[in-house]
C-alpha cells in the first residue's frame, strides 16, 4: 500500500510541475509572440513611411526630365510636347558639341537644326507667359553649353 500511495505521489508532483511548467511556457511563448507582432508593426510602419517617401521622390523627379546635358533639367509643361521639344534639342546640342570640328558631322546636324529652329515657334505659340518664361529659361540653359563648347 505504501508503495501505491507514494507512487500516487510522485505521480501527482510530477503532474503538478509538468502543469505548472506548461503555464510558464505558455506565458513565454505568449510575451514572445507580442513582442515578434510589436516589431513587426514597427517594421511595417517604418516601410510605410519609406515608400510614401520614395511615391513622393517618384513625383519629383518625374516633373523634371534630364536633358541630354550634364546640369540642365528640363521642368514639366502641360503640353508635353514642350518637354519633349527641349529634350530633342538638347540632344541636338550634344551632338553638336560632340561633333566639336568636324566639318561632316556639323554639315548633317544643320538640317536638324533647321528644323528644330522651325519647330520652335510652334512650341513657342501654344505656352502662356510663365510657360514661356520657363521654356526660354532651358532655352538659354541650353544655349550657353553650346557656346560655351564651340
Amino acid at each position: 500500500m505504501k508503495k501505491v500511495i507514494l507512487s500516487v505521489f510522485v505521480a501527482g508532483a510530477l503532474l503538478a510541475t509538468s502543469c505548472k511548467n506548461a503555464k510558464e511556457t505558455e506565458e513565454k511563448v505568449k510575451e514572445t509572440t507580442e513582442a515578434v507582432v510589436e516589431k513587426t508593426e514597427e517594421a511595417v510602419e517604418k516601410v510605410e513611411e519609406t515608400v510614401e517617401k520614395t511615391e513622393e521622390a517618384v513625383k519629383e523627379a518625374a516633373k523634371t526630365i534630364e536633358s541630354a546635358l550634364e546640369g540642365i533639367t528640363i521642368p514639366e509643361f502641360k503640353d508635353p510636347k514642350v518637354g519633349e521639344y527641349l529634350a530633342s534639342y538638347a540632344e541636338f546640342a550634344k551632338k553638336k558639341i560632340d561633333a566639336g570640328t568636324d566639318a561632316l558631322k556639323t554639315a548633317e546636324l544643320a538640317k536638324t537644326g533647321a528644323d528644330l529652329a522651325a519647330k520652335a515657334k510652334d512650341v513657342v505659340a501654344g505656352l502662356d507667359e510663365e510657360a514661356t518664361k520657363k521654356f526660354n529659361s532651358v532655352l538659354a540653359e541650353i544655349n550657353a553649353k553650346l557656346n560655351a563648347k564651340k
